[in-house]
């Protein structure tokens, strides 16, 4: 009985093609989305709409796009049981925002942190797209009616929109057409943090590449990258309370243990009293042992561009079909004529 309610979850997710997916990308998402794919039925989304919203993410596009379905595939998702597809394949999607933007009250979009922080001084200038983007990314995933979202911290605020979009729609409806979309927040590094500031998010932006483990990256860097990550003057710590006001060890740890799936107080006691060096060294072999099988995997699959093209097109068939029997349901509900 668990299991069939289990099953009739629908998981919708996605990254930006926006290049040089990293470990923050990994762990905080796509390793969290292979074990969903066991009990759910998963969209997995490549969002370019999204990723055209800043003039820097435009130049590499299509190839950053194949390379986050080979890094969806190589890391274990499975496109026979997962719909991967291309945002901009399935026109529901800029079709649906328009829709949900008629009814998003400007007094919600002004609240939204991520257009003050990315647009900055000069909000003046910034795009429509930048603005309006928490009202596409609520259109993702109400066109496929879905019932939970797999969210890092960042992205919290985002899904409560939605989630207000959602109700709204409904309540002016008189209807429940729209779920309303429950997080799901899993494992201990949902937010990976720089290997040179732990105050940082890792980020593909920063212009040191010693700041990040790509998920293209070699064995050799990789463990390299571990080496000289930055830590602190003190011992490593002999509690989880001794973690605090030490952002780049807690990062570590939080990294370790979201890779091995062992718990911070076991990590902290093993390591207890022992040189730095030793746990960067095992920290390193792990990190290597799981994103360098990823890293030839992802090349093996980039190589061969017929293949990965023909699962997005299987992947856009099949939301293409979901996207409009609900597209056609809600004109229906709103009114509008359909020729």
């Amino acid at each position: 009985m668990e299991k069939s309610k289990e099953k009739s979850k629908l998981i919708f997710s996605g990254v930006q093609p926006t290049g040089n997916l990293h470990l923050g990308n990994y762990l905080g998402a796509i390793k969290n989305w292979v074990k969903l794919q066991t009990n759910a039925h998963c969209i997995f989304c490549i969002v370019d709409l999204h990723a055209i919203t800043t003039s820097g993410n435009r130049s590499e596009i299509l190839q950053n796009t194949r390379e986050v379905a080979a890094a969806y595939i190589a890391s274990g998702i499975d496109p026979s049981k997962n719909t991967i597809f291309v945002q901009s394949n399935v026109t529901g999607h800029s079709e649906l925002s328009w829709i949900l933007g008629c009814h998003t009250p400007i007094g919600w979009l002004n609240r939204m942190t991520q257009f003050k922080d990315k647009a900055g001084k000069n909000k003046e200038k910034a795009p429509l797209g930048l603005y309006s983007y928490p009202v596409l990314m609520a259109a993702d995933i109400l066109l496929y009616k879905s019932t939970h979202v797999p969210v890092g911290e960042d992205q919290k605020q985002h899904l409560e929109l939605s989630r207000d979009i959602a109700q709204a729609f409904n309540r002016c409806y008189n209807n429940d057409f729209f779920p309303v979309p429950e997080p799901v927040i899993i494992g201990n590094a949902t937010r990976v943090m720089s290997l040179k500031d732990g105050l940082k998010k890792m980020s593909k932006s920063d212009p040191s590449d010693y700041s990040r483990i790509n998920l293209t990256d070699s064995s050799e860097s990789i463990k390299k990258k571990i080496q000289k990550a930055k830590t602190d003057s003190e011992p490593f710590p002999s509690d989880v309370e001794k973690l605090e006001n030490r952002p780049e060890i807690t990062n570590l740890i939080n990294i370790y243990s979201a890779l091995t799936e062992n718990l911070l107080e076991d990590i902290i006691s093993e390591y207890a009293n022992k040189d730095f060096r030793v746990f960067k060294q095992n920290l390193a072999d792990i990190v290597d042992q799981q994103i360098s099988k990823i890293s030839i995997e992802m090349k093996k699959l980039l190589a061969d561009k017929t293949y990965l093209d023909l699962i997005l097109k299987d992947g856009y068939q099949k939301a293409k079909e979901i996207s409009e029997k609900n597209i056609n349901d809600l004109k229906n509900i709103i009114g509008l004529f359909r020729a």
